[in-house]
């Protein structure tokens, strides 16, 4: 069995990053600076070793220091402005990539859930749900 690829991008397909392998981490996140960065309630991604990851197309860039004193640099598309993946100046031998840039319904499950303490009262109930079907 091979090595698994997938390919993370933005909404017009620019900006791109092949990550070789499985994520090391698969994380949720419920901080304020998430929750405004994705216009969710949520932000999950996925964490790759550097070398396992290239990137395609033109990126901005954007920093942000969050609460642990970490700066991240957020890459996305100069295009469609849909972020593709950030550095981390704490874990730079890391990539992050959005989970849902790989558009992907069978990504791995998150691994663990942090900043619980600000997440919406009702996110660890949506399994509980009706589903509408397309």
């Amino acid at each position: 069995m091979g090595v698994t690829s997938r390919t993370a991008s933005c909404s017009c397909r620019q900006l791109r990053a092949t990550c070789e392998g499985d994520p090391v981490r698969v994380s949720i996140c419920h901080c304020l600076e998430c929750q405004k960065r994705t216009g969710s309630v949520f932000a999950m991604q996925a964490r790759y070793p550097r070398d396992a990851v290239t990137v395609e197309g033109g990126s901005g860039m954007w920093q942000r220091t969050g609460e642990s004193g970490s700066t991240a640099t957020f890459h996305f598309c100069p295009t469609c402005s849909a972020i593709v993946y950030w550095d981390m100046d704490a874990l730079p031998d890391f990539v992050a990539v959005p989970v849902g840039a790989f558009a992907d319904p069978s990504f791995p499950p998150p691994m663990v859930s942090v900043y619980e303490n600000r997440s919406h009262a009702w996110v660890f109930a949506a399994g509980e749900l009706p589903m509408e079907h397309d």
